[in-house]
C-alpha cells in the first residue's frame, strides 16, 4: 500500500499537566488507515484518563492536515465506502468527546482536515499564513449529510453556505470575521494560545460535558455515526 504520510509522520501524543497534545505530524497529515489507527489509539488514551483534562490538536510545518490520502484512496477504491464511514465516525468521536478540545491551526486545514478542526470545541489559527477550506465543490466530491450537518452546527448560516458551495479559502483574519476560528495570532503564539484555552477549560471534563455535546450536536452525530 502507498501512503502519503511516512511512518515518522504518524500522529503522536504527549501530556503537559492537564492538557494532552495530539500532534498530527510534520507532513501533509493525510487520513489513511495507519494514520487513523494512530489517532484513534491516542484518543483512547485521552478518554481513559481521569480528572481534569483537555485536548489540543496541533501539527508541525506549513500544513495542519490536507485531508484524505487521495493516492491511497485511488489505489484502494474497493475500500472507499468503509474508509469514508470510518472518517465520519472519527469526526463524531472528536465532536462528542467528554473533555474540552482545541485545534491549534499552525498551517493549512483542507477538506477532511478542516472538518476535523471544526469538530473541536475551539480553534486557534495562525493570522498571517494558512488557509481553512472545504474544496469538495472544486474536486467534485459531494459533502456527506453528516459532514454538512457538522458544518451547519458549527458555523454561521451564511459562512457555512459559502464555505461549502464556493470552496473559498479563508485566511486567519477572514476566519475570525466569519466565525470559523476563535482566535488568530502570530505563528509562535498558536500553540501557547491553544494550550491556555485548554488549561482553563480542563476542569470541565467529564460525563456532563459529553452529554451536553451529545444533545447539542445530536443531528450531526446521528448522521456521522451511521453514514448512508
Amino acid at each position: 500500500m502507498t501512503f502519503s504520510n511516512t511512518p515518522d509522520d504518524l500522529p503522536t501524543l504527549s501530556r503537559d499537566g492537564d492538557v494532552y497534545v495530539l500532534n498530527l505530524g510534520s507532513g501533509e497529515n493525510r487520513f489513511n488507515p495507519d494514520w487513523l489507527d494512530a489517532v484513534d489509539a491516542h484518543l483512547d488514551t485521552v478518554e481513559a484518563a481521569e480528572g481534569p483534562r483537555a485536548l489540543v490538536t496541533t501539527a508541525a510545518g506549513k500544513i495542519w492536515s490536507n485531508g484524505l490520502d487521495l493516492p491511497w484512496l485511488m489505489a484502494n477504491a474497493d475500500q472507499i465506502p468503509a474508509f469514508g464511514a470510518r472518517v465520519e465516525v472519527l469526526f463524531a468521536r472528536v465532536l462528542a468527546l467528554g473533555l474540552p478540545t482545541v485545534a491549534a491551526l499552525q498551517g493549512h486545514a483542507f477538506g477532511a482536515g478542516a472538518m476535523l478542526a471544526l469538530a473541536h470545541d475551539q480553534r486557534v489559527m495562525r493570522a498571517d499564513r494558512g488557509f481553512f477550506c472545504f474544496p469538495e465543490v472544486d474536486i467534485q466530491i459531494p459533502i456527506s449529510v453528516g459532514m454538512s450537518d457538522l458544518i451547519a452546527a458549527k458555523l454561521p448560516v451564511r459562512t457555512a453556505h459559502d464555505a461549502m458551495t464556493t470552496g473559498r479559502r479563508y485566511g486567519g483574519a477572514e476566519s475570525i470575521a466569519e466565525g470559523i476560528v476563535d482566535e488568530a495570532v502570530d505563528e509562535q503564539a498558536v500553540l501557547p494560545a491553544a494550550m491556555d484555552r485548554a488549561r482553563a477549560l480542563a476542569p470541565k471534563a467529564g460525563a456532563t460535558l459529553g452529554t451536553i455535546k451529545e444533545h447539542r450536536f445530536r443531528a450531526a452525530l446521528a448522521e456521522l455515526r451511521n453514514p448512508a
